[in-house]
C-alpha cells in the first residue's frame, strides 16, 4: 500500500501520513550519535563520527579553525552550537543557512540571535521542503545548544518534518533509545557542566557501536557563560583535548603497545 503514495512528498497516503518524510527519519536512525544535556551552568554536546579512517586528512581539525571535523558539530553562531545527525551534505546546506540567518539577525538587530528563534527559522525552511512538489526532505535532524539573556541556556532539537522541541536532554541518531533511557535514570535538574561532561561521556561509551572511545571516534562540545566577557564561550573540542578528557574521566582508549610489553 505504502508504495502508491511514497513516490512523492506531497501525497498523504489514506492513513494521513507522509512517507518521504518517516523515510528522511530512518535515515537519521542509521547515523551516528548525537546527545545533548542541559545543565545549569552550560549544554554539553557529543557525537560520533562515522566517517574515520587511517589515510584521512584531520589536520584542520587538529591545528587550525575552531575544532571539529566538520562532520558532527559545527559553530552556527558565538552563542550557538549545532550538532547534527543524518546526511552530511544535507547539514552543510543547512548549516551554512542557519549561519547567514544568525548573521542577518546581528546586522539588523546588533545582537545574537535567540536560540529558539534561530531554530524556528531553520523549521520553518525544513517545513517548506515537505509541502512543495519536487523536493526532498532534509535527511537530517539538528540539536541546537545555545544561550541567550532571556532564557539562559537552552537545548532544542528539530527533525526533517519542521517540528522543534526543547529539551533537558535528548539524543538523535543510531541507538537514541537505550541513550534516552539511560538519560532518563541519571538526569538530574540541578546537574553542573562538570557532571553533565561525565554523564555524556558515560553514555556514550555504552551506546556508540565503537567497543573503545576515542578522539577519532568521538566529537565534543561545551557551552558555558564567561562572567569576565559577560558573554557565552562556545568551545568545540580538538582531538588531543577530546583524549585528555577521556583520560580525566576514566574512560580512555588503553594503549595496546603498553599492554604488550607490561604482559
Amino acid at each position: 500500500m505504502a508504495r502508491r503514495y511514497d513516490s512523492r512528498t506531497t501525497i498523504f497516503s489514506p492513513e494521513g501520513r507522509l512517507y518521504q518524510i518517516e523515510y528522511a527519519m530512518e535515515a537519521i536512525s542509521h547515523a551516528g550519535t548525537v546527545l545533548g544535556v542541559l545543565a545549569k551552568d552550560g549544554v554539553v554536546l557529543a557525537a560520533e563520527k562515522r566517517v574515520t579512517g587511517k589515510l584521512l586528512d584531520l589536520s584542520g581539525a587538529k591545528e587550525g579553525g575552531y575544532g571539529g571535523s566538520g562532520e558532527k558539530m559545527f559553530l552556527l553562531n558565538s552563542n550557538v552550537i549545532g550538532g547534527v545527525a543524518g546526511i552530511t551534505s544535507d547539514a552543510n546546506s543547512l548549516v551554512n543557512y542557519a549561519r547567514t540567518v544568525a548573521q542577518q539577525h546581528l546586522l539588523q538587530y546588533n545582537e545574537d540571535i535567540p536560540v529558539e528563534l534561530l531554530a524556528q527559522r531553520l523549521c520553518d525552511m525544513k517545513q517548506g521542503y515537505t509541502q512543495y512538489g519536487g523536493l526532498r526532505p532534509f535527511g537530517v535532524s539538528l540539536l541546537y545548544a545555545g544561550y541567550d539573556p532571556h532564557y539562559q541556556f537552552q537545548l532544542y532539537h528539530s527533525d526533517p518534518s519542521g517540528n522543534y522541541s526543547g529539551w533537558k536532554a535528548t539524543c538523535i541518531g543510531a541507538n537514541n533509545g537505550t541513550a534516552q533511557s539511560l538519560l532518563k535514570q541519571e538526569y538530574k535538574d540541578d546537574i553542573s557542566v562538570k557532571d553533565a561532561i561525565g554523564l555524556v561521556l558515560r553514555v556514550m561509551s555504552k551506546t556508540m557501536d565503537s567497543t573503545t572511545l576515542g578522539s577519532e571516534k568521538l566529537e565534543f562540545a561545551v557551552l558555558t557563560y564567561d562572567e569576565a566577557a559577560k558573554a557565552p564561550k562556545a568551545k568545540i573540542y580538538k582531538p588531543s583535548e577530546i583524549d585528555a578528557l577521556l583520560k580525566s574521566e576514566g574512560l580512555a582508549k588503553k594503549d595496546e603497545d603498553t599492554e604488550m610489553k607490561s604482559t
